[in-house]
């Protein structure tokens, strides 16, 4: 192969007249670039390591440091109180140095120890500051002096401009609340969902864990909380996510969808090019940590960016018990994937990163090639879809070694998986919301073979120039992927941009060699085990039912001169689709983030509550006004709660996991860990990043993304809050459950939105006309 020769740096042969050594110099020159592009990066890893490591001082602040010492000493004032003189006691150059350099030595290395001293003293003020979170749960526009004061201290800490790792050590660490406000907690949330003698029980359950086993764990878990950088996140990743052994297609895996009015380009190579190069930038500015920390929403409290680490060049790699997320520090290549072949593309030439252009023009290489799988290619990613157990054993026994281990390491060391698909997608043609629901099942699964389920992340190209991403959940979150995405889709449309012809812009260099076959010898027995991971796949493919709608009628805006927050309102409105649905209210989980502490995920906010169905069951009522705005202000409470480390689930989980670990089981625990989620719901963030102003480019309004059912009878609900006059929701069910139908949970949320607004104005006469 062509491509295989330009990689061979030399070449000899052994004569009689000797050794003849024959040099490619545009090899060698190819070797020489990309090892001066792999030390830049390691130099620019070391500076950032040295100025994130003094934040929130600067490194410059040393020098101002030493200077203030040596005037002061030069003044014939000693501000070490005699430290100065002590250390130059115990130099170990004191015989070779005159007694002036001593001195300066002495003073030098009390200057650092003192700078130093500063520095932690700094660290620990901010991680104090940050610790504070009272100012959540006071009223708008009611602001107390004690939050006033707080707010300017971290704005005077954090003036520098920080990297984009720069607050990780001064973030305070995740509590671990009293085991009986956890209780208290989880009683008050169950109430409306058990009858008196159910909810009788499990009291006298959760007072007899209490009282028994609860008290032991909690001093365990204390224990660990001490030692750990956050007592949750290590157990959750590898419990929740790495441990399970059922197909992480639908069940784990998330996806994320494209502008819903605008398609940049209709051509699939250019738009492949576009948001190639996009998601590269993005990767080169994570490296180089010149990304801005996220924060609060209209605040200064910055959040955890430890997820940020292992986005790219990742992989979730399966085992027998439990599987590995293997991380690589750099890739120059991508992996693709188009009619049933694998390719390899090199993003990067002679040390620099290809020109969009050129990488449309690569991408239509491979499009244009006409080679035919090879036995047994075509479906091969359906391993990746099916259960982990078969997947880990065929992995190990298969593509362990040879050509499978180094075209398989092509894929899973790959910056990220590309699948070329040749569907068209989006809200088109005459049955625009039916192929909505179309392009969010293809997301989410597509032919449970042409994705790579196990890569951080997976990017899907349209015939028709339409785009979207396939996300693992171990490694990282929603809001994570969806700041990648929204950055990659501002990028694509109003920064690189597109020719009158619709294709990228850039000059070729059409001497790059051609995108890399992967070659397979795939035996019988992978051929079998493929053909049985893709039917387990395709009936849990098939059993999905997914609705993706915009909601029009009002959005945020009208719901803020409510004075109400739009996310409590949504969740309001979902419990009165799903009353009306299903004639009861269910447990109901709604994704909460913990990032105001080091390496914080996830809490669940248990959104049904007492107030939320008193409302619902009053609605016809004479008190529902009154109700709503208790309903709000509670779930907004509990929202909090949920974001300072005072929630339900995690700590009970973490309760749960030490048990085990002691061998001991609890009849409480047990119960409530194996509660059903029937309503599981998530609002995806937007504009975090402000690259672009929507008001005005409203066509480039994006869709969000969804996920699947978490339980076999209930609903996966995801909702993004787009501008201030729209909301994207996205539906899942099953279809083999008959009591659940994404399509009528979508239509009762829509008229339990509506209702709800029509409640608050209180006009009374159309209430009852939705009624």
């Amino acid at each position: 192969m062509a491509e295989a020769h330009q990689a061979v740096a030399f070449q000899f042969t052994i004569t009689p007249e000797g050794i003849d050594l024959q040099l490619s110099y545009q090899a060698l020159n190819q070797i020489y670039l990309s090892g001066v592009r792999s030390w830049k990066k390691r130099v620019s890893r070391m500076r950032n390591r040295v100025i994130k490591g003094v934040y929130p001082a600067s490194p410059s602040s040393w020098l101002f440091v030493v200077i203030a010492i040596l005037v002061t000493m030069y003044m014939r004032s000693d501000p070490s109180m005699g430290l100065i003189a002590k250390i130059q006691q115990h130099l170990p150059l004191h015989v070779s140095l005159s007694a002036q350099g001593q001195n300066i030595v002495s003073a030098l290395v009390f200057s650092t120890l003192l700078w130093l001293s500063l520095i932690l003293a700094l660290r620990l003020c901010l991680k104090l500051l940050l610790s504070y979170h009272q100012w959540m749960f006071e009223k708008h526009g009611q602001v107390s002096n004690t939050t006033k004061v707080w707010v300017t201290l971290v704005r005077l800490l954090s003036s520098r401009k920080p990297l984009l790792y720069s607050y990780q050590t001064s973030l305070p660490h995740l509590p671990v609340p009293a085991i009986r406000d956890t209780l208290d907690r989880y009683l008050e949330s169950v109430r409306p969902l058990l009858t008196d003698p159910e909810f009788k029980r499990m009291t006298e359950l959760a007072n007899e864990f209490e009282s028994s086993l609860g008290n032991r764990l909690q001093r365990y878990l204390k224990l660990k909380a001490l030692w750990a950088t956050n007592y949750v996140s290590d157990w959750w990743e590898e419990y929740i996510y790495l441990r399970g052994r059922s197909p992480i297609m639908v069940n784990s895996n998330y996806y994320g969808m494209d502008f819903l009015y605008v398609t940049p380009t209709p051509v699939q190579a250019a738009r492949a090019g576009n948001t190639i190069t996009a998601l590269l930038l993005y990767r080169r500015k994570l490296n180089r940590e010149e990304l801005n920390p996220s924060r609060v929403p209209g605040t200064v409290i910055p959040l955890c960016a430890a997820q940020c680490e292992r986005m790219f060049n990742t992989t979730r790699t399966p085992g027998a018990d439990t599987d590995v997320l293997q991380h690589w520090q750099d890739s120059e290549f991508v992996a693709v994937y188009h009619n049933g072949r694998y390719f390899r593309l090199w993003v990067y030439r002679a040390g620099r990163l290809l020109s969009p252009r050129e990488i449309e023009y690569q991408i239509q290489r491979i499009l244009d090639d006409p080679s035919p799988p090879q036995a047994g290619e075509d479906k091969l990613g359906a391993l990746t879809a099916g259960d982990r157990t078969p997947w880990s054993q065929i992995r190990k026994q298969y593509f362990s070694s040879g050509g499978n281990k180094r075209s398989l390491d092509a894929i899973e060391r790959a910056a990220f998986f590309v699948t070329l698909d040749n569907e068209e997608q989006g809200m088109r043609g005459e049955d625009p919301a039916g192929n909505l629901d179309r392009y969010a099942k293809s997301l989410l699964h597509g032919k449970c073979y042409d994705r790579w389920f196990d890569k951080s992340f997976s990017i899907v190209i349209y015939k028709n120039g339409k785009n979207g991403l396939n996300a693992e959940h171990s490694w990282a979150d929603a809001p994570t992927v969806a700041h990648l995405w929204e950055f990659t889709l501002a990028t694509d449309a109003f920064h690189l941009g597109y020719t009158e012809d619709g294709h990228c812009k850039g000059e070729i260099d059409r001497s790059l060699p051609h995108p890399q076959r992967l070659t397979w010898d795939i035996p019988t027995e992978v051929q079998a085990q493929v053909s049985s991971s893709l039917a387990l796949a395709q009936a849990l493919a098939d059993d999905v039912d997914c609705h993706v709608f915009p909601f029009r009628e009002f959005g945020k805006g009208r719901i803020k001169k409510l004075r109400i927050s739009p996310d409590a309102f949504i969740q309001i409105g979902l419990q009165l689709a799903y009353y009306r649905d299903r004639g009861g209210f269910s447990l109901t989980y709604e994704a909460s983030m913990t990032r105001l502490f080091r390496e914080g995920r996830t809490e669940t906010v248990r959104s049904c509550s007492n107030e939320s169905c008193a409302f619902v069951k009053a609605l016809e009522g004479g008190e529902v006004k009154r109700l709503f705005r208790l309903a709000s202000e509670r779930h907004q409470n509990l929202y909090r709660m949920a974001m300072t480390g005072a929630g339900i689930d995690r700590h009970l989980f973490c309760l749960y996991v030490v048990s085990k670990y002691l061998g001991v089981d609890s009849p409480f625990l047990k119960e409530v860990l194996s509660e059903p989620w029937r309503l599981s719901t998530s609002q995806t963030p937007v504009q975090q990043m402000e690259l672009f102003d929507l008001k005005n480019n409203p066509d480039f309004i994006s869709l969000g993304g969804g996920f699947g059912p978490v339980a076999d009878d209930g609903y996966g609900v995801s909702y993004i809050i787009v501008g201030e006059d729209m909301i994207n929701f996205h539906v899942s069910s099953k279809y083999s459950c008959s009591e659940t139908v994404s399509k009528t949970i979508g239509q009762q949320r829509q008229t339990g939105l509506t209702v709800s607004v029509k409640v608050w104005f209180g006009t009374r006469s159309l209430l009852i006309t939705m009624l």
